[in-house]
């Protein structure tokens, strides 16, 4: 029930409390990602707005994947003829997304511009794979 009511806060506008419905709360939400090839590029996208990518965002290869690291810390503070209401948001974040095989972290590049990361790194060609043979089965 106590979780429940930290949605319907009565401190919080009607907009905000809409806001938390639809787009989960910040402590409980990770980093929202998307992913497209474009011709031999693999393109990743991260939504990270208000951090400062140089102190806040880590980016590196963890086990062939890309692994994103972010932490977010905000304060708001509302002063008032006889009222003061101060908020703290934070938290650490992190999403990994899988990278094809044969990807060079050397390879990698990544920008941020306008709240989103971007990540960018040339897909290898596909190596031709044997095909299938049978193994004979001898009897000892």
């Amino acid at each position: 029930m106590a979780d429940l009511m930290k949605w319907f806060d009565t401190r919080r506008s009607p907009v905000e409390m809409i806001e938390r419905l639809f787009e989960g709360d910040t402590a409980a939400s990770g980093i929202r990602v998307e992913e497209a090839v474009e011709g031999n590029t693999l393109v990743v996208r991260a939504e990270l707005p208000g951090i400062d990518p140089e102190k806040d965002v880590n980016v590196s290869i963890v086990d062939g994947a890309l692994e994103i690291k972010a932490e977010r810390r905000e304060q708001s503070e509302q002063k008032g003829k006889d009222s003061y209401r101060s908020e703290f948001r934070y938290g650490s974040f992190v999403r990994r997304v899988a990278l094809p095989d044969g990807v060079k972290p050397d390879d990698i590049t990544a920008s941020y511009k306008d709240g989103v990361l971007e990540v960018r790194t040339p897909v290898p060609a596909k190596s031709q794979e044997a095909p299938a043979r049978k193994i004979e089965i001898t009897r000892g």
